[in-house]
């Protein structure tokens, strides 16, 4: 098992990364769940796969589960499903010296986290991530929010969870379009810092879709331990290092909006493309070359996501699209900084991007 640890002045926690440790949830939280009655948050398609480990290893220590299963999908972070889930939690007891069980993907983690955060000023909650995307990326960092009609995580809170099981064993019941899309964070913490890494994934990508363990083990330890660095230093987004982390985000969010936050483009498909779309810009703005460009987009291209605008077919222009982006979190005195790139493994924050700019290259993306 891999040891990951998060470190925040008087608020560390560790992210265990390893197999079997649904199995054993209840030793693996210890001291953490104080009472009999522990609350667990999933959606039905995760139920159905993990349900009777949690109650086996719940039940076995002395606790019992109490759930709250919602439908799955992005639909499940709205005020609708924050208010059910709080009035679901107030109703179970829930005290604030208390842990709450995020079982599932990073749907289930922002919404239960976000509930936490709110629930009585702030309770605890634990993340137990079962997707690749949700393991390396939306479990570890505390960011947890809901949709609204103006987009996307536009309502939400800082809240740290008190430990991160990624169990890996989790992943052989992921259908493989979700696999491709959590590979997308993966590579981005190549592609915005880490050239090397980004080199190991070329030659192993096709190991780690395939949940070879070794491979997946050092994929997802390295994406988290990327990442724990960067909250280390800028917990909050304010000096502009965890930024870094939004790579292809903006361009990404806005494909997922004008998709209609639906299946028809995954998160970790929206941001793959955005990434790709980064890298093109950059080369456009004369800030890498082409061929460099090319290496993004082949390298997406190769673990199946989309790296093509024009495949998506689109009924819209690009100035739609760059529409979206007024509503991006990193809007500061109206304008939109955009992560673009110097090298593969060198992302870097750019304050002078047109949105009209924008909105061309994106038409001729579009094709």
């Amino acid at each position: 098992m891999a040891v990951i640890p998060v470190e925040l002045a008087g608020r560390s926690y560790e992210v265990r990364i390893g197999n079997d440790l649904l199995r054993n949830v209840a030793g693996q939280c210890g001291d953490l769940l104080r009472k009999q009655r522990v609350p667990v948050v999933t959606d039905a398609n995760v139920a159905a796969h993990w349900r009777d480990t949690i109650e086996a290893s719940l039940s076995a220590a002395g606790h019992e589960a109490r759930w709250h299963v919602v439908q799955p999908g992005e639909g499940a972070k709205s005020w609708q499903g924050l208010q059910a889930l709080t009035d679901w939690m107030l109703a179970e007891g829930v005290e604030r010296g208390d842990h709450v069980l995020a079982l599932g993907g990073g749907v289930i983690g922002d919404l239960t986290g976000f509930a936490c955060a709110i629930l009585k000023r702030g309770c605890g909650f634990i993340q137990l991530p079962t997707t690749l995307l949700a393991q390396v990326d939306s479990s570890v960092g505390g960011k947890t929010a809901i949709n609204t009609g103006a987009g996307k995580n536009l309502i939400g809170a800082f809240h740290q969870p008190s430990l991160v099981l990624a169990d890996l064993g989790a992943l052989k019941t992921l259908p493989d379009r979700e696999m491709r899309a959590g590979y997308a964070e993966v590579i981005k913490y190549g592609i915005l810092g880490d050239a090397e890494f980004f080199d190991w994934l070329a030659e192993n990508g096709t190991a780690v879709l395939a949940r070879e363990p070794d491979s997946l083990e050092h994929a997802v330890a390295t994406s988290v331990a990327a990442k724990a660095r960067i909250v280390a230093e800028d917990e909050r987004e304010t000096s502009g290092t965890r930024a870094l982390l939004n790579l292809g985000h903006t361009f990404g969010h806005a494909l997922e909006a004008e998709t209609g936050f639906s299946d028809r483009l995954l998160h970790g498909e929206g941001v793959a493309l955005g990434m790709v779309l980064a890298a093109r810009y950059s080369a456009r703005r004369g800030l890498i070359a082409s061929e460099t460009a090319d290496r993004v987009a082949s390298a997406i291209a190769a673990s199946g996501l989309p790296s093509e605008l024009f495949e998506l077919g689109l009924a819209c222009d690009g100035r739609t699209l760059a529409g979206h982006m007024l509503h991006d979190k990193k809007m500061d005195a109206g304008t939109l900084p955009f992560l673009l790139l110097k090298n593969v493994g060198e992302a870097f924050m750019a304050h002078d991007v047109a949105l009209e700019d924008v909105a061309a290259f994106l038409d001729e993306q579009l094709g």
